[in-house]
């Protein structure tokens, strides 16, 4: 039996400033622009598996999702706001047997340490990794 994977990372603050204020909807790797990001989304076309995105306003973004430019910083998070995000993770993503999480290290955001915790005491097996060639 093979597992059912996905690819997930964080987003990121830097994002496609003509999107800005126009209320137009895009797919995930049109609005991120980070390196870091990119990069990641790269490796998982590459090798054809599901992937997302979590976003600190939005939570799980797949990649035909369309979502509007915005500013929204982990740290800005409430504590209501963050515990939908994690209904909102955990419903989305139930349906995988395993969630690899993609970070580095330095930059992970409590926010995110914190969702991985709650998501694993949900019931999730969720993976923290750091190198994209992990992704297979």
């Amino acid at each position: 039996m093979v597992n059912k994977r996905i690819y997930i990372t964080h987003c990121s603050a830097k994002k496609d400033d003509s999107f800005r204020g126009t209320n137009k909807k895009v797919i995930p790797d049109r609005l991120y622009t980070a390196a870091p990001l990119q990069r990641f989304v790269k490796k998982c076309k590459e090798k054809r598996v599901d992937w997302a995105i979590f976003s600190d306003k939005y939570g799980v973004v797949f990649p035909d999702d369309k979502i509007k430019w915005y500013n929204k910083h982990p740290s800005k998070v409430t504590s209501g706001e963050f515990k939908t995000l994690v209904n909102h993770f955990v419903q989305q993503l139930s349906r995988y047997d395993e969630i690899w999480f993609y970070h580095n290290p330095g930059r992970f955001h409590p926010l995110y340490k914190k969702l991985v915790d709650e998501a694993r005491k949900r019931g999730l097996n969720v993976k923290l990794f750091t190198h994209i060639s992990e992704i297979r």
